[in-house]
């Protein structure tokens, strides 16, 4: 098992960021932590008690990305719905950084099968951003009942083009918070305003402490094709420099049998890009499950 972090102190710096920005960030919330057979999941928990059987909504990050990232967002779907946030493990966060090297998709399924059972008892409504979005699809649990793919790996190759690689190899190889910010830019919707300074801030903290993990491949299709008993709906940036729409769109109905919906002026930063945008969406989505 190799660890996402450089060393302890690598470790402890990382919590000690994720740790007060939830604390500084007010909202009414329980932090938690639940222990699976990878190791210590961290949980946050917010928004009223489920009522009536309906689904709470679990939210998992993507890559380098964990529930102090996305506060705005899960605010906003905490309005109508339980929220449970999953950091995954191998991630920077409050989970445990180790990963393994071979079959790491069926060790995320399985690890996300326990991790609901712990935390999210009753149905749940999986939302998985990037790489939370192929470990979404991952996961055969039964209390399942719906998924939300944004931005999702899993699907189809990721596409790295040569200004996005471009602004990776400074940015691992001499952090700043500036390349951290261009990078991001890179990520982003061109002619966006510039992005919430703690993600630059954030990601340079990245850069300076971890090692970063690569997209997983698409998953298999005969895994696919048994996620297609359970409603789906696959949601794009239009901007997104890894999964375009017109690879991702294609891709998500034909080996998901899923609805596809295209985020206008949005990048593959989905959560930070476009949060209301992508609340409407998922409460549409949930609230369509009882019809």
């Amino acid at each position: 098992m190799a660890s996402v972090y450089r060393n302890e102190n690598a470790r402890r710096e990382v919590r000690s960021w994720c740790v007060e920005r939830i604390a500084d960030r007010g909202t009414a919330h329980v932090r938690s932590e639940v222990v699976t057979s990878a190791g210590v999941t961290g949980v946050v928990t917010t928004g009223p008690e489920p009522r009536d059987g309906e689904p709470s909504v679990v939210l998992l990050p993507g890559t380098n990305m964990n529930a102090a990232l996305c506060l705005p967002l899960v605010e906003m779907l905490a309005r109508e719905r339980r929220v449970v946030v999953l950091d995954l493990p191998g991630q920077p966060g409050l989970s445990v950084g180790r990963r393994p090297h071979l079959r790491r998709m069926a060790w995320y399924g399985n690890w996300l099968s326990e991790a609901l059972t712990r935390a999210a008892p009753g149905p749940a409504v999986v939302v998985g951003h990037s790489l939370g979005g192929a470990v979404a699809l991952a996961s055969d649990a039964p209390r399942i009942v719906g998924r939300v793919v944004l931005a999702g790996a899993g699907i189809t190759r990721l596409r790295v083009p040569v200004p996005l690689l471009a602004a990776t190899v400074p940015w691992l190889l001499r952090p700043s918070v500036a390349r951290s910010a261009t990078l991001l830019r890179r990520m982003a919707a061109p002619g966006r305003g510039e992005l919430p300074g703690h993600l630059s801030a954030w990601m340079h903290l990245v850069a300076r402490h971890c090692r970063t993990s690569l997209a997983p491949p698409p998953l298999p299709s005969s895994l696919l094709e048994h996620r297609r008993t359970v409603p789906t709906l696959v949601v794009g940036g239009r901007f997104d420099p890894f999964l375009p729409p017109r690879a991702l769109g294609p891709a998500a109905r034909r080996r998901l049998g899923a609805e596809f919906r295209v985020i206008e002026g949005a990048g593959h930063l989905l959560l930070d890009e476009a949060p209301v945008e992508v609340s409407a969406v998922v409460e549409e989505f949930c609230a369509g499950l009882g019809h």
